[in-house]
């Protein structure tokens, strides 16, 4: 998709008209929904993490992957 870019917002072209009962709508909300469930890889803890070494970093990281799979 090409980028395009406007200096007023009257020079933009209206979106397309979707009909409210369209089934089209419904495919392209789960086909939505589904790209961003495969974009989210994990959920990560709230806060700071501190690590002594690298290493401890990367298995803390790890152990991340592996309760997420």
């Amino acid at each position: 998709m090409p980028i395009r870019k406007f200096r007023a917002i009257e020079e933009m072209t209206p979106p397309l008209e979707a009909r409210p009962c369209d089934a089209a709508n419904l495919r392209a909300a789960i086909e939505l929904s589904r790209t961003c469930i495969s974009l989210r890889r994990y959920k990560l803890p709230s806060g700071v993490h501190k690590h002594r070494s690298i290493e401890e970093a990367n298995e803390a990281r790890r152990r991340l992957d592996d309760s997420s799979a």
